[in-house]
């Protein structure tokens, strides 16, 4: 946006009734629901830290960087102009920019450089920084989450994870060793076999140097095809065996058996080049042992499928900030927007489904911090219903903006186009209502851990007490698996709620554990809507 003021005494009429931009706020101390969630799950050492960051991501200037960064989308080259391989994905500065501030706030590199509370510091950053922009969120989450796998082989891992804990942003096109810091992307999906990457037909042979393969297969979906290193998946003689694949070899030459094929023409996401990748005879280094891939690579997933909640929660409050921004500011039937009853209802509606989604994702992310066993049901729970949740509440937020909502110079149909993506991304649906059925069988400590933990909060609403007594915490079959699940999320987040006292407590627990109606605003329940709008409007 322009520092200047716009032209609004125009020749036939003067613009009025239109809201300001918002831009120029705090996104951390203006949210007051993310501020009080981060002080509960033990991140208030971080606010000065977060404060400062705060101010920038809500500045115009940062605003526009997303802006930019989505408008001219990256592009592939494959080869220079005299016909040699390069490879390359060329982005616009924008992009370069948020990369930098995401980085160099410690999004990826907090939560392993001995920070206190440091997954609780990352998640909070990436809530800032997605309102910016989503699209960069892709390679700092693949760089995050790649330590734990990284890990697995420290022979291997330990350079690039020290890279990482550097918290730089170096997108210099050379060997990882000559460059400040690093990003990491992730390449398992193949065309036959999607999620089942048990499906997945890429070759590992091993070369004869210890630990070296040459991987030779196809990836439909490569995350951040620019990253200097990828986790990969291939077929191994032992079975199905994760690797990392490095840009650069360690003499300094490209792996010229790593080729990106094409960028994919996505819905969203724009600003992320993900793209589709084939490995001709590519080398790479085993992380792990032969046939424990998938063991491997869930240590990356668990952090992955974290920032997908974090993803969410941070545009469904990005939407809502929008919409209560727009109702505070315009008039209609000479009342302003907010002060009118039905828009109100569903605004309150849409802010406590929005603070629910965000002291959720803030302590699932102390759970990180604290390796508290709970964290292993109530990711994939919380991953589940927040990420399906996004959708329909940005649209509905985008809907209160009337026909503004829908123009591309704002920013809800960007929002719109993203919010799908979380859902899709580290397990779909039915993926996670799988895994968390296999938990469930497999391990009952965690499932004892997540009954502690909703138990908790029990004596603290009446309606909360009611639907904890009826929940199915081992679903019977796969048929029952999605509403169990679903019922568990909402348990979950009026118990976080609850348990951190949270104003808006109680109107959850009215308005998602009762009969209701199914559109937003479509309740008869008591709520202190005013109170509630107090709370969620921008600051």
């Amino acid at each position: 946006m322009s520092s200047f003021r716009p032209v609004d005494h125009l020749d036939t009429h003067e613009v009025i009734n239109q809201p300001p931009p918002l831009e120029d706020v705090n996104l951390f101390t203006g949210d007051r629901a993310l501020l009080d969630a981060v002080r509960r799950a033990g991140g208030d050492q971080h606010e000065a830290r977060l404060t400062a960051l705060g101010a920038r991501c809500g500045s115009a200037e940062v605003i526009d960087w997303g802006v930019q960064a989505n408008r001219v989308p990256p592009v592939l080259d494959t080869h220079d102009r005299y016909g040699r391989r390069v490879d390359e994905v060329t982005f616009h500065p924008a992009y370069h920019q948020l990369m930098a501030l995401g980085l160099e706030a410690g999004l990826a590199s907090a939560a392993w450089d001995g920070t206190a509370n440091g997954h609780v510091l990352h998640a909070a950053v990436l809530f800032l920084t997605g309102q910016a922009d989503s699209g960069t969120s892709c390679p700092m989450t693949m760089t995050y989450a790649s330590v734990p796998a990284l890990a697995v082989e420290p022979g291997v891992g330990a350079p690039w994870i020290e890279k990482i804990r550097g918290g730089r942003y170096d997108p210099a096109v050379r060997p990882a060793p000559d460059k400040a810091g690093v990003t990491l992307g992730m390449a398992m999906t193949e065309k036959q076999g999607g999620s089942d990457v048990r499906a997945n037909a890429t070759r590992a042979e091993a070369t004869g140097e210890a630990g070296w393969y040459r991987l030779t297969g196809h990836k439909w979906f490569c995350s951040a095809p620019m990253s200097d290193a990828f986790l990969t998946l291939a077929q191994a003689p032992g079975g199905l065996t994760c690797f990392l694949l490095p840009r650069w070899l360690p003499d300094g030459t490209r792996n010229a058996g790593f080729r990106v094929m094409r960028l994919k023409d996505k819905m969203g996401d724009r600003s992320n080049a993900s793209s589709e990748v084939e490995y001709h005879g590519a080398l790479a280094q085993r992380l792990g042992e032969e046939g424990r891939g998938v063991a491997t690579i869930i240590r990356m997933v668990q952090h992955t499928r974290l920032d997908c909640v974090i993803g969410s929660a941070q545009q469904m409050r990005g939407a809502l900030a929008q919409a209560v921004w727009h109702a505070r500011h315009r008039t209609a039937f000479q009342k302003r927007l907010i002060d009118q009853p039905m828009m109100a209802a569903v605004l309150a509606d849409l802010a406590v489904e929005s603070e629910a989604a965000t002291a959720l994702s803030m302590h699932l992310a102390g759970t990180f911090d604290r390796d508290d066993p709970v964290g292993r049901l109530l990711t994939p729970i919380a991953k589940y219903q927040v990420c399906k949740r996004a959708p329909g509440m940005i649209y509905e937020a985008m809907e209160s903006l009337g026909g503004a909502g829908y123009v591309e110079t704002g920013p809800m149909p960007r929002l719109f186009r993203q919010s799908p993506l979380n859902a899709i991304w580290e397990g779909s649906g039915n993926v996670i209502a799988l895994d968390v059925l296999r938990a469930v069988g497999r391990e009952p400590e965690a499932v004892e851990a997540l009954r502690g933990f909703l138990e908790a909060a029990r004596g603290r609403d009446g309606a909360y007490d009611n639907w904890l007594d009826g929940l199915d915490f081992a679903p019977s079959s796969e048929g029952a698996a999605r509403l169990s699940i679903e019922r568990l999320a909402l348990a979950a987040q009026a118990a976080v709620l609850l348990m951190h006292e949270s104003p808006v407590a109680g109107a959850f627990c009215r308005l998602r554990l009762a009969s209701r109606g199914t559109a937003y605003g479509a309740f008869d329940a008591e709520v202190d809507t005013r109170a509630i709008l107090d709370r969620a409007s921008p600051a």
